[in-house]
């Protein structure tokens, strides 16, 4: 690490999915600056922000210095709180002048989560826009820096009007944009500045994993699309076996498979490998170790500490066998998997639906799975399964398409382009998707249909709301679908669908899948039970350092259990290839199984 900060500009923004280690990158970098003996600033929009804990400083919205650490300082930019106030700020002066259902459209059109990241983004802004402020600090450190959609929307110039005060496609998501003209010229001095390669750079940080590597480098052609091409890659936590224990070994290979099967343009970015830590980084001894790259030495009683711990969790966990029981009692009925991206939601998709199939029941398995493997899989020679195979790239197109020729004519050029790029958001895809796996909802009513990629809260929300609308519009003519009728009630009634939030036993994965919990319980949904993948304080190891990081996910699950959910099961770091059904039940042993594998 102390070779990548000799390139280190004023800027730097570190960027990558929920769980791969932005913020502990992120501080180990400004840690090191300030060791250096720069003034640096650390700020972090992420609405899972745990920086108060990483750095052991207690945080705010203003800059505060960090204990222990001369020369940096660092805050919190809440950017739910600021999300909420401009929401009001946009829909307030509607309340009363508007109908009570088109003010509720319009609040559920600035809840999602492209709105929450504007918002932090204008906070952050505020700050690089405050010449007073700004010169005290040598370098500046941002903790998730914006995505592609949000530059090329500060880009447009109909994103500046009321476009979306008026707009009733009933899915936008840009709303804080329109109600922030005066500081136009602010964003643009901000994006110019993320733009030049002198003054920043921007930090991809990726896990040794394939789905993680194929996030951070469809972030870097994006965000290279739009001129930020001064980038460099952290491949976190790199494991280097240090015993001859059969499940290190395997995680050693499956580690430096991942690593040479990247992305060629990933290849060629300047990188540095941080290597693994079973506890994490925590606090700001953690941090210098990371900084100095001195690897973690877990103490060997870390072994019998874990099978202790371990068995404390284990007797309040629900078994698989019970859990798979409680799922198939009514025998018919749809099983929903959300959760984050890389958490493993469409395999435990394949492998619920693999193991209902196997019991003779007449299962529809429904994925997106990129690549499709897992569907290919377990579709092969596999009686009772019936696996849909669904392009999101297709169904967006098409979604898009309709969208687009219905307004072509209402709107004008500059709202045109503002409602093309709003058609590139997230929550887009989400709807497109959800939209071809309606008509295989109805399917529960004669047997299982199980789905992987469900709509968040969010999103069915939005839905609900452009139900609403087309209701109004349709008093007059056809009576709707039955289908369009029926696929929201089915998806709220708890006895005909049954959501699974997948989590992973880690800090961001555990704090995101809680807010996507709440997201749905907004929605009218109360989950069904979370599965808490890839553990490997279940899998076996007797390695020292996969049962130190057993030892910590442990206190991830039980925060769970306290907190967040009612029924979990866990399913155990398994070093098989996933390509079979029999292989996918290795997922869903229980874990006394495992333990006595």
């Amino acid at each position: 690490m102390k070779s990548f900060l000799n390139k280190a500009s004023r800027y730097l923004f570190f960027t990558g999915k929920g769980g791969v280690g932005k913020t502990s990158m992120a501080c180990a970098t400004a840690l090191g600056l300030a060791q250096r003996g720069k003034r640096v600033l650390l700020i972090s929009t992420d609405p899972a922000s745990n920086l108060d804990e990483v750095l052991e400083t207690l945080l705010s919205s203003s800059p505060t210095a960090v204990q222990n650490v001369p020369g940096l300082f660092a805050l919190n930019i809440d950017p739910i709180d600021a999300a909420a106030e401009y929401r009001e700020r946009m829909v307030g002066p509607y309340r009363g002048v508007l109908p009570d259902a088109a003010v509720t459209q319009m609040e559920e059109q600035l809840s999602g989560a492209c709105t929450v990241e504007i918002a932090g983004f204008n906070e952050f802004s505020k700050l690089l826009g405050d010449d007073s402020a700004m010169r005290d600090y040598d370098q500046i450190v941002l903790d998730t820096a914006p995505t592609g959609h949000t530059l090329r929307l500060l880009n447009l110039p109909s994103a500046w009007n009321d476009f979306i005060a008026s707009n009733q496609t009933g899915s936008s998501c840009l709303g804080p944009i329109a109600g922030l003209k005066e500081q136009k010229l602010m964003f643009e001095q901000v994006v110019a500045a993320l733009k030049d390669p002198s003054r920043t750079l921007l930090v991809l940080v990726s896990r040794a994993e394939a789905m993680s590597f194929y996030e951070a480098h469809r972030a870097s052609n994006e965000l290279g699309e739009l001129g930020l091409m001064n980038q460099h890659l952290i491949i976190n936590g790199v494991f280097t076996p240090v015993s001859d224990d059969p499940i290190a070994a395997a995680f050693a290979e499956k580690s430096a498979m991942a690593i040479a099967s990247m992305p060629e343009e990933l290849k060629h970015l300047p990188t540095t490998r941080v290597p693994f830590r079973p506890a994490g980084v925590m606090g700001v001894a953690a941090l210098q170790s990371v900084y100095q790259a001195q690897p973690d030495d877990p103490a060997p009683e870390r072994v019998a500490h874990l099978q202790s711990e371990a068995d404390a969790v284990l007797r309040r966990i629900s078994g698989w066998p019970d859990f798979l029981g409680d799922l198939e009692e009514q025998g018919t009925g749809v099983i929903m998997t959300m959760g984050k991206g890389g958490v493993g939601k469409t395999t435990m998709a394949a492998a619920i639906a693999a193991e209902l199939a196997q019991r003779g029941h007449a299962v529809v398995l429904s994925t997106t799975d990129p690549a499709a493997h897992v569907a290919q899989a377990i579709g092969k020679d596999l009686p009772n399964l019936t696996v849909e195979r669904i392009d999101p790239k297709v169904e967006t197109d098409r979604y898009v398409a309709t969208v687009l020729e219905k307004n072509r004519s209402k709107l004008s050029a500059d709202d045109m382009a503002l409602l093309e790029e709003e058609m590139r958001s997230p929550c887009i895809e989400e709807i497109a998707v959800f939209q071809a796996f309606a008509h295989t909802v109805a399917k529960g009513e004669k047997g299982f249909v199980v789905l992987d990629t469900a709509p968040t809260g969010h999103t069915l929300l939005l839905l609900d709301a452009t139900q609403s609308y087309h209701r109004e519009v349709a008093k007059s003519v056809d009576e709707l679908p039955e289908a369009v009728k029926t696929l929201l009630p089915r998806v709220r009634d708890p006895k005909f669908t049954k959501v699974l939030i997948v989590a992973l036993p880690e800090a961001t994965p555990t704090h995101e899948a809680s807010a996507l919990q709440e997201d749905l319980r907004r929605a009218g949904i109360e989950p069904y039970g979370w599965i808490v993948n890839r553990c490997f304080a279940f899998s076996g190891t007797g390695d020292p350092a996969l049962c130190a990081k057993g030892v910590d996910e442990l206190y991830y699950l039980n925060e769970i259990l306290d907190r967040h959910a009612q029924r979990v099961v866990v399913s155990p770091w398994v070093p098989q290839e996933l390509n079979g059904a029999e292989n996918l039940r290795h997922l869903h042993t229980t874990v006394e199984e495992g333990e006595a594998a």
